[in-house]
């Protein structure tokens, strides 16, 4: 699955094929495994709000093939090259904006 794929899922009604839970998915994770989850938020039932649980992302079924909402306008950034910090010297610069 590519890095756009995985976003893509924000927004979706799921449910996760094995467990039957239900939800929306509001949170991609990648880990340095190669894994790819997702943090799904059910619906409040009955004035209460349940926490999200994490799946794989094969182990989800579409319900719907629209996102609830809007998603956000992902940026892609320049690659920046990292410099190996022995001691820091006070705050860091602000970053620039696009």
């Amino acid at each position: 699955m590519e890095i756009q794929q995985a976003l893509n899922l924000l927004g979706m009604k799921v449910e996760d094929k094995v467990t039957k839970f239900r939800g929306v998915v509001t949170t991609v994770a990648f880990d340095l495994f190669g894994c790819i989850q997702v943090g799904v938020t059910p619906e409040v039932q009955e004035g209460k709000k349940e926490g999200s649980h994490w799946f794989d992302t094969v182990r989800m079924r579409f319900l719907e093939s629209k996102p609830v909402m809007d998603r956000p306008d992902f940026v892609e950034e320049e690659e920046v090259e990292l410099e190996k910090v022995d001691h820091f010297d006070g705050p860091a610069e602000k970053p620039l904006l696009p």
